[in-house]
C-alpha cells in the first residue's frame, strides 16, 4: 500500500446548530460511500457529540468558521483532507478505484487542490491526465469564480490551512480567499467527479461511468427543495428512517431552522428604525 493511501482525511466539517441534518447525512453517505477507500474519517462538530457510522467524531470548541476548521486540521496528523459539509447529502455510489489512483496522483505530484465538483463558476484547461476516464484539469485562475470554496476538495492540507485567515466566517472566507488565491496563481485541478445538485461536466472527459452526486440540502439554515428527494427515499426505508422523513417534512413545510425554531422574519430599514424611534419615544 502506497503512502498515500494511508495520508488522507475524510473530513466532514460541522457546526452544532446543524446537529438535525447529521443524521441525513449518516444515512446517505453510508449508502453510497464505500469505506473500503483508505481515508482515516472525521466527524468534526463544535462541543456536541455525534454518533456517525465509520467516523471518529473530532471537536473544534466553539469559534468563528476559519477558526474552527484550522483548530481541526492542526489536531489531525494526515497530509491531505478530502472536504465534506454535513448538508452535503449523497445520492449515486462511489468509486473505490477512483479515489485509489486520484490519493497516489495527488500525492505524487504534491497537489495543493484538486476541486471534486462540478460548477460552471470554474474555467478549466484540458491535460494529458485522466482517471478512470475523468481528466484531471487546471483551473484558469483569472476566469474562474470562487478558487476559495467549501465543496467537496482534496486538499494538502497545510495549504488549506494557509487560507484560513483568523475571524472569516465561510461567506467571508470564499470571497476574501478568492482574491488571495487570484493573487498567488497557485496550480488548482479539477475533476468532474461529484455532480453537484445535479450539475453537469464542465470539462473534455473520456466517458466516465462511475460518476457520483450529492446535493446541498441546507440554505440559510433551512432545508432546500434538494431535501425532498432524500425525504422520499427515506419514507421507503426502516422505521428510524421514516421518522426521519416525518421530521425532515415538518421543518421544511414550516420553513423551520434546523433548530427547530421558526426562521425569522425580515424586517426592511425603515420598519427597523420606526420600531427603533418608537420604543425610544415610549
Amino acid at each position: 500500500m502506497s503512502k498515500s493511501k494511508n495520508n488522507v482525511a475524510l473530513l466532514v466539517h460541522a457546526c452544532d446548530r446543524y446537529e438535525f441534518l447529521y443524521k441525513g447525512f449518516d444515512f446517505f453517505f453510508s449508502r453510497n460511500w464505500d469505506f473500503n477507500i483508505p481515508c482515516h474519517y472525521y466527524f468534526a462538530t463544535e462541543i456536541k457529540n455525534a454518533k456517525v457510522n465509520g467516523f471518529t467524531n473530532i471537536k473544534s470548541g466553539k469559534g468563528e468558521w476559519a477558526d474552527r476548521l484550522a483548530t481541526l486540521l492542526r489536531s489531525i496528523d494526515e497530509e491531505y483532507v478530502l472536504y465534506f459539509q454535513e448538508d452535503m447529502w449523497l445520492s449515486k455510489p462511489v468509486d473505490k478505484s477512483f479515489f485509489n489512483q486520484l490519493f497516489d496522483f495527488a500525492d505524487q505530484n504534491a497537489c495543493n487542490q484538486i476541486k471534486l465538483h462540478s460548477s460552471d463558476v470554474y474555467t478549466t484547461k484540458q491535460t494529458e491526465n485522466f482517471i478512470d476516464g475523468f481528466n484531471i484539469t487546471e483551473i484558469d485562475n483569472k476566469a474562474s469564480h470562487f478558487l476559495m470554496s467549501h465543496q467537496v476538495t482534496l486538499w494538502k492540507k497545510d495549504f488549506l490551512l494557509a487560507q484560513l485567515y483568523k475571524k472569516e466566517h465561510p461567506w467571508r472566507n470564499e470571497r476574501k480567499g478568492t482574491k488571495r488565491l487570484k493573487t498567488l496563481n497557485p496550480l488548482i485541478q479539477h475533476v468532474d467527479y461529484f455532480s453537484e445538485n445535479g450539475s453537469l461536466e464542465i470539462n473534455q472527459n473520456k466517458k466516465p461511468i462511475k460518476r457520483s452526486e450529492y446535493f446541498a440540502v441546507s440554505f440559510n439554515s433551512t432545508l432546500n427543495h434538494n431535501a425532498l428527494r432524500f425525504i422520499e427515499i427515506l419514507k421507503s426505508g426502516t422505521k428510524a428512517e421514516k421518522d426521519y422523513a416525518k421530521d425532515l417534512q415538518n421543518h421544511f413545510e414550516n420553513g423551520l431552522t434546523h433548530d427547530g425554531k421558526p426562521k425569522p422574519k425580515k424586517v426592511d430599514l425603515f420598519k427597523k428604525f420606526k420600531t427603533w424611534f418608537l420604543q425610544r419615544k415610549g
